[in-house]
């Protein structure tokens, strides 16, 4: 069995470098296959002694410089995969103005060669050549290489079972080729483009999905999902069209089979699983719904020719106004009684053939006697015959050119809602706005549609277009003041949560009243999120400090530093024990008050003073101390000669005339 290059073309090479050694290294051995922008040669790496696949590209593409920048980037990049489903990319280089790759010679065929073969194959056949294919994708698609070009061609199987995939990133390089050859070959490749690489000529890993999604029903069915006969037909279908159910070919097809393919090839990336690695997961868990025998069926020789046979076209049927005006029975008279007209073609023939066979408006009179003998009775019929012909005309109009006609529904999504209903009108279609918060499409713009966008529908048909409304916010509402059971309403009304609540005293907001929110009033925040508060816990409660018999400079400079208010509640007193300017009294003198609260003192201004008369001195003790103590003072003699002494007073401390306090002490000096 020949590698699957080994696909020998009927006509000669036009560059065949048999015999020639490119780059001082690679010895051509022979030529294996051609295709559209490169022929492929077996070839000796005489440097480490082994067989390459050596790839050289068209000449054509050799000298565009665009082609050469992207075939060097993506070659190179293809050549950092490392995996044992990727067919390996050991080298490239160029000879005389000949760009190659040296890739892995692979021995085995080609899937397109196995189809071609054996038709349609059992699932556990095609998810055993798929599966490995995605594993093999999945590893590029975490490199962040897309391989944009997957089909039966570029998967391999090798002679002892394995599963390769080649040619990774060389679509990239000839983009602009691949989509405007009218050759067979790129044909090919064209049935497996995705929507967006045809319209926008965008590719990431949801279109090498949808390509898989394609290889694996035509494995399912022997058949390719679309055909045509030129590019931009089989283009046009993958946009407009869809690509079929893989029940619409095989109706005994598994339903877990059906909507994997289903899945993958959806027209909307978005609707696709994320990259292969996602739609292998979707296989593996599908492989486990089905049983040995659906594992083992295929589709029977009918079916098969079926799928064979079936391809999706857009046909453009001309509408011959010839058919449409001539004349039907009514819809109540059974075609058995209605004569044939002269010239009607046996069963088989198309209908237009029919039409165009139809006799002259003449054909079937015979005689003027003969017309007048029929009479009146003649012409009911014909009335009959000229309303139901109306009647179709009408319904063909209806459905074909007025009302009723099929139309597509335009894609709108991610437009403004201005351009979109001017789209949908463009279609002949209604536009039904209704609005919707979305977290990443701009306000004014359309999120979805509904039917979605490349659907058929009639005109005149009702779509729903929903727009973003912008991301869903709500403010915080104003609640500084707001009483605690109030506020936890007020944020609830506005689709958010109460968070946090933080207690603390507060010198002007009243108790269980609302001091701050988080975050601050009128922030826009998303739908469930939370507000924490502060909350008053009123006044800060001050400890009263007693003061009494401290100086009031002292107790004033301490209690209005905690921001209490002192007042004097009335004169200063007289008091024998506390001096003067310090405090007698306090009210209050304990407990707790608050910023502002006052605390009222009474001052002493000291005790009584008593004036020491004169005329003491040299009166006898006795007499002098009783005068003393009379006024209220503690009197102490001091004799001036210890033990001789007559009693006679002869000074006094403090001295006569002086004033001193109640209850002080005098003392009296006598000889």
């Amino acid at each position: 069995m020949r590698s699957p290059y080994t696909q020998l073309v009927s006509t000669a090479p036009t560059d065949n470098l048999v015999g020639e050694i490119l780059d001082s290294r690679y010895r051509v051995i022979e030529r294996l296959a051609e295709g559209g922008m490169a022929t492929v040669y077996l070839a000796l790496d005489t440097r480490l002694d082994r067989d390459v696949a050596l790839k050289v590209m068209r000449p054509h593409l050799a000298q565009d410089p665009t082609f050469r920048s992207r075939f060097h980037r993506e070659a190179r990049s293809a050549a950092r995969l490392s995996h044992p489903g990727v067919v390996a990319v050991y080298d490239q280089g160029e000879d005389d103005g000949r760009m190659f790759l040296a890739m892995e010679y692979v021995h085995g065929q080609t899937l397109r060669e196995v189809i071609k073969a054996e038709g349609a194959l059992t699932p556990r056949a095609a998810l055993d050549i798929m599966v490995p294919v995605l594993d093999a994708l999945s590893a590029a698609h975490q490199a962040g290489i897309i391989h944009r070009d997957i089909k039966p061609e570029n998967v391999i199987l090798r002679e002892d079972g394995a599963v390769k995939v080649a040619d990774f990133g060389l679509a990239r390089a000839v983009t602009s080729q691949t989509v405007t050859s009218s050759s067979g070959l790129l044909l090919g490749t064209v049935a497996y483009l995705s929507p967006e690489q045809v319209e926008r000529g965008i590719a990431d890993a949801r279109s090498d999905v949808y390509a898989a999604g394609l290889v694996l029903f035509e494995m399912l069915t022997g058949a390719k999902a679309f055909d045509g006969d030129t590019p931009i037909n089989v283009a046009y279908q993958h946009v407009h069209a869809g690509a079929p159910r893989l029940s619409s070919r095989d109706p005994n097809a598994p339903a877990v089979l059906d909507e994997a393919v289903a899945t993958a090839t959806a027209l909307d990336p978005d609707d696709r699983p994320d990259d292969a690695g996602a739609f292998a997961d979707l296989l593996r868990t599908a492989r486990t719904e089905l049983s040995a025998d659906e594992l083992d069926d295929r589709p029977t020789d009918a079916a098969a020719a079926t799928a064979a046979a079936t391809t999706t076209r857009t046909t453009a049927l001309p509408v011959d106004r010839t058919a449409a005006a001539a004349p039907v029975p009514p819809a109540h008279v059974s075609p058995a009684h209605v004569p044939a007209p002269v010239g009607a073609s046996q069963p088989g023939t198309s209908l237009r053939d029919q039409v165009r066979g139809a006799p002259p408006a003449t054909a079937g009179v015979t005689t003027r006697r003969a017309a007048q003998a029929s009479g009146r009775r003649a012409v009911w019929p014909w009335i009959l015959v000229v309303v139901s012909a109306a009647i179709a005309s009408a319904t063909a109009w209806f459905f074909i050119a007025g009302p009723g006609a099929p139309t597509i529904v335009p894609a709108v999504v991610g437009q403004p809602i201005a351009a979109a209903q001017s789209a949908l009108e463009t279609a002949h279609l209604k536009a039904n706005p209704r609005e919707e918060f979305s977290e990443t499409v701009a306000k004014g713009q359309v999120i979805a549609t509904t039917p979605k966008a490349n659907e058929e529908v009639r005109r005149g048909t009702s779509v729903t277009v929903t727009v973003s409304k912008g991301p869903e916010r709500y403010g915080v509402p104003t609640l500084a003041g707001v009483a605690l059971t109030e506020a936890t309403n007020q944020i609830q009304a506005a689709n958010l949560v109460l968070g946090k609540v933080t207690e603390t005293f507060s010198e002007t907001v009243p108790k269980d009243q609302v001091i701050s929110t988080d975050p601050k009033a009128g922030t826009q925040l998303k739908p469930g999120a939370a507000v924490a508060l502060t909350v008053s816990k009123g006044p800060q409660p001050i400890k009263v400090t007693d003061f009494t018999g401290k100086p009031l400079a002292e107790a004033k400079a301490a209690l209005e530093k905690e921001g209490l208010v002192v007042e004097e509640s009335g004169p200063q007193e007289n008091h024998d024990t506390i001096p003067a300017g310090s405090i007698i009294r306090q009210d209050p003198a304990s407990g707790d008050l608050f910023k502002g609260d006052k605390v009222s003192v009474v001052v002493s201004k000291g005790p009584v003073l008593v004036g020491i008369p004169g005329g003491l001195i040299g009166k006898q003790f006795t007499e002098v101390k009783g005068i003393l103590e009379g006024l209220g003072f503690k009197v102490t003699e001091r004799q001036a000669i210890p033990g001789i002494n007559f009693g006679t007073v002869q000074g006094l401390n403090p001295p006569e005339g002086s004033q001193q306090p109640k209850g002080s002490e005098i003392v009296v000096t006598t000889v």
